[in-house]
Order: C-alpha cells, then structure tokens, then sequence
C-alpha cells in the first residue's frame, strides 16, 4: 500500500483533531466528580475505569492522522504512569494546551 502524503495545515489539523479527540474522552475522568469510562473489550465483559492512561491505551483511530495525533498524547499518559505512576489525566490535558497553543 503506497504512503499518503499530508503535510502544512491540513496535517496539522489532522494531528491536532487526534489530540483533541483523545484528550477529551480522558477529561471527563479528572478530578473527584470525574466520571468514569467503559471500554469495549474484544473478550470479555466491558472494563469501567476513570484511569487516564487506561483509557488512552484503549483508544485507536481509523484516519491515520488523526491516530497519530493521538499516538502523540497517549505517548504522554504512558511516560506519566511510568515516571510518576498518577496525574495521567492531568498530563494529558497539559499535553493538549500545549499543542493547541503551538498550532496557533
């Protein structure tokens, strides 16, 4: 299959629809009256979760830009729970501020 070629605003909105996406399915955990989240598992009765890196685990996009985009704040929540093992949610939406301030 030949490589699509994306590149000046277009890409970056692709990247930044990612981002957002990702980020604002983690949101609603944040905090103590954050909710929580069902995940469809392939096997399996559905897993409920209100774990920010849990949940950007789960996540997979069908454009492949946008995937990218999300692979970029999911990288984030991954290193987060594994240097400080918490604050995933928090990391993430710091994530998404910054992208979104670098795209304007």
């Amino acid at each position: 299959m030949a490589k699509q070629i994306l590149f000046s605003e277009e890409a970056r909105r692709a990247l930044e629809r990612g981002v957002n996406k990702l980020a604002d399915t983690v949101k609603i955990t944040l905090g103590p009256k954050g909710r929580n989240v069902v995940l469809d598992k392939k096997f399996g009765s559905p897993l409920i979760t209100n774990d920010g890196v849990t949940i950007a685990k789960e996540i997979e996009l069908e454009d492949p830009f946008e995937n990218m985009g999300a692979q970029l704040v999911k990288e984030v929540a991954t290193k987060t729970n594994d240097v400080a093992g918490d604050g995933t949610t928090t990391a993430t939406l710091l994530a998404q501020a910054i992208i979104r301030e670098g795209l304007k």
